[in-house]
């Protein structure tokens, strides 16, 4: 597996486009999260239908067509150094598809951030842009409003990524479930995503040779597995060289999630950290995807071979 091209880091003055490309953003939030980056000496610009709700479909921000045009405007503009997801929610599925994947190319490379239903659009940019992202907070995210980690290990990232070139696991997580060490690309994001995207033109072809990010949110032990069983009978963990695990909020006690994980994940053979700090829940760290990294299950760490942003 082959990294993709890393795009280029903020600099004090870059403008950034805030989109919705899923679920709509309460206002209030959506101010809020524009206030830190305007504390971060960025330039936040507000996608037209940011604030959009679906006439019929009040999970949706606006349109399909709408979340299209309004992430195809921000990527394709020149002036605009990084486009970032106000949330996730549920809806990048319906709107990949509309996206002129031939003009993105041709507007260059830029930084893209966002999680959770956003994992869609990643694996849409590592297939179709072969480009580096960041799986991290959305920024009208309540966890990420409300944390001073979540915020800092963004903000690293985005200005300084030399400097979070060593990701730690959150404490007291980060114990391996599986011992070992394994390097590779990394890929993944929400696991009921990764799963509903098999089959799809955007989808990622598979892990082999790759380090696995897992999380998801509201779960259930049993979903999860039948998520995880899917990725197994597909084929598509057929080769992983690692597995990073993150938060899995609301999906039950841990000790019956963690059952699940270990009995799924377990017989691969590769190494498996768990409860790395990743994904829904206060704190999230801003993980790279589709940057070579190694991974050291007892040491709870994933270094990066070169900084995330170039």
């Amino acid at each position: 597996m082959n990294p993709p091209a890393r795009p280029p880091r903020l600099a004090p003055g870059a403008r950034v486009a805030v989109v919705a490309p899923s679920g709509p953003v309460p206002e209030e939030r959506l101010q809020a999260g524009l206030d830190i980056l305007r504390g971060w000496d960025l330039d936040p610009v507000v996608a037209p239908h940011a604030l959009a709700r679906h006439a019929a479909l009040g999970y949706l921000a606006g349109t399909d067509e709408q979340r299209a045009a309004d992430f195809q405007e921000a990527w394709c503009d020149p002036s605009v150094a990084a486009v970032l997801c106000a949330r996730g929610g549920y809806g990048a599925q319906r709107m990949v598809d509309l996206l002129d994947w031939e003009a993105m190319r041709a507007a260059g490379p830029k930084v893209f951030a966002g999680f959770s239903d956003i994992t869609v659009l990643h694996q849409a940019f590592a297939g179709r842009l072969g480009l580096a992202t960041l799986y991290g907070p959305a920024a009208a995210g309540v966890d990420f409003l409300k944390s001073a980690r979540a915020q800092d290990h963004l903000r690293a990232t985005l200005f300084e990524p030399e400097s979070v070139q060593v990701i730690t696991a959150v404490p007291p997580g980060g114990t391996a479930l599986v011992p070992g060490r394994a390097r590779g690309v990394t890929l993944g994001g929400c696991l009921s995503l990764l799963a509903s995207d098999l089959g799809t033109p955007h989808a990622h072809p598979g892990a082999r040779g790759g380090l696995v990010l897992l999380e998801d949110v509201g779960e259930s032990p049993y979903r999860l597995d039948r998520c995880l069983t899917q990725l197994l009978r597909s084929g598509w963990l057929d080769g992983v060289a690692g597995i990073v695990l993150g938060s899995w909020a609301g999906c039950g006690p841990y000790g019956q999630v963690r059952a699940v994980l270990a009995d799924r994940l377990g017989g691969l053979g590769v190494p498996v950290l768990e409860e790395f700090g990743f994904g829904h829940g206060v704190g999230a760290l801003t993980m790279p995807l589709g940057v070579r990294a190694e991974l050291d299950a007892a040491s709870g760490t994933l270094t990066l071979e070169e900084p995330a942003l170039g």
